[in-house]
C-alpha cells in the first residue's frame, strides 16, 4: 500500500469506525510513527485521545495488538467501546474465570482478535508468554506507562516485568502512553521499556514558540501578500474553506510572482503526492490547501501558517495551525475573520440531517468566533478550551499582547451602539445596526421603520469601519452577545444592561495605528546576524540537493540560527551547536565552517564566541534559565504549590516532579513551608516506615485514600532530605 493510500485508508478508518472527521493534535504523527514499524513514546493529556493512537493501527496491522493496563474497569470500557465500533477486542483480568481466559486464548491465536487488553501481572502467570508466541502479536502498547518508573506519581512493581516483552518479541514495536511524566520520568519510561530509536511525542497543548494574530478580512488578500513578503524564502501553509478557493486563492498568489500550488482531495492522487514533494524539498514554499493538506507531512521549518477562511472548530484550528514551527522556532498563525464566514459554514451546519450532529457543529464554530472577537489573550483561550491551566494575563505570544494598545474613552459610542441594539429589538445583526447608527438608506433599514427611530443617525461622523471594531470590542468584553436565533442578531448581556442602567464609564483598548510586530525574532536569545544566516540557509540548500533529501535534513532552521548567533569557527566548537551530533559533523561541518570563517574575516568579527555546550530547549526553543531551576528560585521565595504552578503555567503534579528531581540530584531545598501539619505529617511519615518503602501507592492504600498525591510526596521528599 502506497504512503497516500495509507493515509485514505487512516482518515477512512477514522471516520467509518471511530466516528471523528479528524484527529486530535499528535494523534496522526503517533500512528503514522507506529505504522512505520517505530518504537514511540507518547506524553499526551488525559483526555488528548491516546487510545486512538493504537486502537487504530491494529486494525491496519496484521495480528493481535497487545494492551497492557493497570485499570480493569478502563480495560471493559474500552474493549466495550470497540466492540460498539465492530472492532473485535477482548480482555484477560482477574475478573475472568479459568474458562473464559481459555476461550480468549484460542480466539486470539485463531487471528479473530484485533485488539487485547492485560493487566501487568498476567505476564508473570505460567504460560503466558508461549501463548502470546502463539498469537503472535504485532504491536505491543504500554498504558499508564509512567506505573514502570519508579521515579513516576503511581510505581508498580509488576510493570517491571514489561521489559520482558522487549526480549521475547524484539521486531515487535512498542508504543508506551502516559499523561504524566516528568523529564526524568520519560528517560526511565524508556530505558525501562529498553525502546529503541523511539520517536517521542509530547502532548503539552501549549507551543509558545506560535504566535497567533486574528486580521480583519476585508483587506484579506493584500494583507496575506504582505505576509508571504515578510516570510519570503520560508515555507509557509494557507488553508481555504473550499477546493475552489484554493485554486483560485494559489492563481491570484502565481499571478501576483508568489510560486504557489493548491492541494485539496480532489485533485489526482499522483498531483498531490508530487506537491507534497516539492513542498517538502522546498521546490515550491507555498500551498494553498483545504484541511486534507498535512496528512503524513513531517516537515518541521513551516514558518506561517494563514487561516484564510474561517475554520470549523478550535480542534482543527489547532492541529492546523500545531504545523508550523515544529522545530521549535517562532513561527506565525495568522486568521482572516469575517462575520459574513460564520454566515457561510452556517448554511452548511443547516443542512445536516442529525441534530445532536447540528448542534454540536453549531457550539464548536461560535468558540471560533469568540476566539476571534476575544479581547484577551488568544493563547490562554486556546489552552482553558483544552483544559490546560494557563493563568499568566500576557503571554507574549498573540496580537493582543504583543501589539502596543492606546486606551480610550468609549463610553459615549459605546452607549450608542447598545442603544440602537435595544430600540432595534434585539435581533438584527451588526450591519443593520450600523446602518440605523450611520443613517443609512437601506431597503431594510427603511422597511422595518427604524429609520423614524430616535437614534436613527446618531454616529453619521463614525466609519463603518469604525464601527465594527466598536462592536466587536463589545462583544469581546462581553456587554454585548450574539443571539442563538436562527437569524444570528446582537443583544445585551447582563454587564451591558448593568453599564446603561448605572451611566458608567468605559475604557477600552485598541491597537496603535501601524504598530504590528512580526514574528521575525531570533529563538537562540541574543542578536542573530540574519546575513549570514541566509547565506548558511544557502548553503544547507546547495547541500541537500546534492544528497536529494529535504533541508532541514542536512541542519534545522534553529541550528543555523545557534550558528549565526554564536559563529563557531572550529570543529570543536561547532560540535558544541545543538543539532550538530558526530555524523553530521563529519559529513557538513567543514563546508558550514568555510562559510563561517570566510564572513568572520570579511567582517572582522572576533574569533570564538560559543559557548559550551549549548542546549536544546524543546517548545520555546531558546537557550534559557533551566525549568527546575525556575521552580526552585520561586521555592526559596516561599510560594505554596499552587502559586508556583500558577506563575510557571504548569500543574501542581509537574511542581512536585520538579522537587522531588532538585531533592534527587542533592539541591539544599527549604520546603518546610510546604509541609502539611506536624499530625498529618506523623501520620503519613509513619505509614511510609510500615510500608518498608518510599513508593506512593502502597502507602496511598494504606492511609485508605485520606492523603492526596501532592501531600504524601511532599511528605516523602522531607524524608528523602532527612535521609
Amino acid at each position: 500500500m502506497t504512503r497516500m493510500a495509507l493515509d485514505s485508508r487512516v482518515h477512512q478508518l477514522l471516520k467509518s469506525r471511530f466516528g471523528y472527521d479528524q484527529f486530535r493534535p499528535l494523534q496522526e504523527e503517533v500512528i503514522a510513527s507506529v505504522l512505520s514499524q517505530q518504537d514511540s513514546f507518547v506524553l499526551m493529556p488525559t483526555g488528548g485521545g491516546k487510545s486512538l493512537c493504537y486502537q487504530l493501527p491494529a486494525l491496519l496491522l496484521d495480528g493481535l495488538t497487545l494492551v497492557v493496563s493497570p485499570l480493569i474497569a478502563l480495560m471493559k470500557d474500552q474493549v466495550d467501546y470497540l466492540k460498539a465500533n465492530g472492532i473485535p477486542g477482548e480482555f484477560i483480568n482477574s475478573t475472568l474465570s479459568a474458562v473464559e481466559v481459555s476461550q480468549i486464548h484460542r480466539r486470539a491465536t485463531l487471528g479473530q482478535l484485533k485488539l487485547l487488553y492485560v493487566a501487568p501481572e498476567r505476564l508473570a502467570s505460567p504460560g503466558f508468554h508461549d501463548f502470546l508466541r502463539a498469537a503472535n502479536p504485532s504491536l505491543i502498547a504500554i498504558d499508564e506507562a509512567h506505573c514502570i518508573s519508579e521515579w513516576g506519581h503511581d510505581f508498580r512493581p509488576d510493570y517491571r516485568n514489561l521489559r520482558t516483552l522487549r526480549h521475547s518479541f524484539p521486531g515487535v514495536p512498542i508504543i508506551a502512553l502516559t499523561a504524566t511524566a516528568t523529564e526524568k520520568v520519560q528517560a526511565d519510561i524508556i530505558s525501562q521499556l529498553d525502546l529503541q530509536k523511539a520517536r517521542v511525542f509530547l502532548g503539552g497543548f501549549n507551543r509558545p514558540n506560535l504566535v497567533y494574530r486574528v486580521q480583519r478580512k476585508d483587506k484579506a488578500f493584500p494583507e496575506l501578500l504582505s505576509l508571504l513578503r515578510t516570510h519570503h524564502n520560508e515555507s509557509s501553509l494557507v488553508y481555504c474553506f473550499s477546493r475552489r478557493g484554493t485554486e483560485e486563492l494559489a492563481q491570484s498568489l502565481r499571478d501576483k510572482g508568489f510560486p504557489a500550488l493548491p492541494y485539496h482531495a480532489g485533485l489526482d492522487m499522483d498531483v498531490r503526492r508530487e506537491t507534497q514533494e516539492k513542498f517538502i524539498h522546498d521546490q515550491v514554499l507555498i500551498i494553498v490547501a483545504t484541511i486534507a493538506f498535512g496528512m503524513g507531512v513531517d516537515k518541521p521549518d513551516i514558518r506561517l501558517v494563514v487561516h484564510y477562511d474561517l475554520p470549523k472548530s478550535l480542534e482543527g484550528y489547532y492541529q492546523e495551525t500545531g504545523r508550523a514551527g515544529r522545530d521549535g522556532v517562532t513561527s506565525e498563525c495568522v486568521l482572516f475573520y469575517s462575520y459574513g464566514d460564520k454566515i457561510k459554514q452556517e448554511f452548511f451546519i443547516d443542512q445536516m440531517q442529525d441534530a445532536p450532529e447540528q448542534a454540536e457543529a453549531r457550539r464548536k464554530l461560535d468558540q471560533v468566533v469568540r476566539y476571534c472577537e476575544l479581547a484577551t489573550c488568544r493563547r490562554r483561550f486556546l489552552l482553558h478550551y483544552f483544559d490546560e491551566q494557563w493563568e499568566q494575563t500576557n503571554c507574549g505570544g498573540c496580537d493582543l499582547c504583543l501589539d502596543p494598545k492606546e486606551d480610550f474613552d468609549a463610553t459615549v459610542i459605546a452607549q450608542k451602539v447598545m442603544s440602537v441594539v435595544v430600540r432595534t429589538g434585539q435581533r438584527f445583526g451588526a450591519a443593520h445596526v450600523i446602518g440605523v447608527l450611520r443613517g443609512s438608506r437601506a431597503q431594510r433599514v427603511l422597511q422595518s421603520g427604524h429609520h423614524q427611530l430616535s437614534v436613527y443617525g446618531i454616529a453619521r461622523d463614525q466609519t463603518e469601519e469604525y464601527l465594527k471594531q466598536m462592536v466587536t470590542l463589545l462583544i469581546g468584553h462581553g456587554l454585548l452577545q450574539r443571539t442563538n436565533s436562527e437569524l444570528p442578531g446582537l443583544e445585551l448581556t447582563t454587564v451591558g444592561w448593568d453599564f446603561l442602567r448605572n451611566d458608567e464609564k468605559l475604557v477600552l483598548s485598541v491597537p496603535k495605528k501601524n504598530a504590528r510586530e512580526r514574528a521575525a525574532t531570533s529563538s537562540v536569545g541574543g542578536d542573530l546576524d540574519q546575513e549570514l544566516f541566509q547565506r548558511l540557509r544557502n548553503l544547507r540548500r546547495r547541500l541537500a540537493d546534492e544528497i536529494g533529501q529535504p533541508a532541514y535534513i542536512v541542519f534545522g532552521d534553529f541550528t543555523l540560527q545557534l550558528m549565526a548567533r554564536y559563529l563557531p569557527q572550529t570543529r570543536e566548537a561547532l560540535a558544541r551547536i545543538n543539532g550538530v551530533g558526530e555524523v553530521k559533523l563529519a559529513r557538513f561541518g567543514d563546508d558550514f565552517l568555510g562559510v563561517i570563517q570566510a564572513y568572520v574575516r570579511e567582517q572582522g568579527l572576533p574569533e570564538e564566541t560559543t559557548p559550551a555546550p549549548l542546549p536544546y530547549q524543546p517548545e520555546t526553543a531558546a537557550p534559557r534559565v533551566s525549568t527546575l531551576e525556575q521552580t526552585r528560585a520561586l521555592v526559596a521565595q516561599k510560594l505554596s504549590l499552587e502559586e508556583i504552578a500558577s506563575k510557571r503555567g504548569f500543574t501542581v503534579r509537574t511542581i512536585m516532579g520538579h522537587l522531588e528531581q532538585l531533592i534527587s540530584s542533592g539541591e539544599e531545598l527549604d520546603i518546610e513551608h510546604l509541609m502539611p501539619s506536624p499530625e498529618r505529617f506523623s501520620e503519613m511519615a509513619a505509614a511510609f516506615e510500615a510500608a518498608g518503602d518510599l513508593h506512593l501507592a502502597p502507602v496511598q492504600e494504606r492511609l485508605a485514600g485520606r492523603y492526596t498525591y501532592e501531600e504524601l510526596a511532599l511528605v516523602r521528599a522531607k524524608l528523602r532530605q532527612s535521609q
